[in-house]
């Protein structure tokens, strides 16, 4: 029982880090690394600054995600951020992983 255990966690930990390398892919893909890093300011802030900023924010992933789509400008200065050419769906997975920064 314990080996299958051990299996499963493994196996979910392999899912995770796929999916948090896709989803960094995607950033890339998108240009969002073009002015956001994971650890550093930019011309944007870092997504570990954005997810510190958000964490436990039920309300933010929707937020996020519509201004990931639409654009922009104040939050984090007088720098806007332009609206970007993604779906609904590529804007939700690219806020799931900013905000699960650490």
């Amino acid at each position: 029982m314990k080996a299958v255990y051990v299996a499963m966690m493994a196996a979910a930990g392999i899912v995770m880090a796929g999916q948090a390398q896709a989803d960094e892919a995607l950033a890339k893909a998108k240009n969002c690394m073009s002015c956001h890093a994971i650890d550093k300011k930019l011309v944007g802030p870092s997504y570990k600054d954005v997810a510190a900023k958000y964490k436990g924010d039920a309300k933010a992933p929707a937020m996020l995600a519509a201004k990931v789509k639409a654009g922009g400008k104040g939050t984090w200065g007088q720098i806007p951020m332009p609206p970007n050419n993604v779906t609904e769906d590529e804007a939700k997975k690219l806020v799931a992983w900013v905000l699960a920064q650490k």
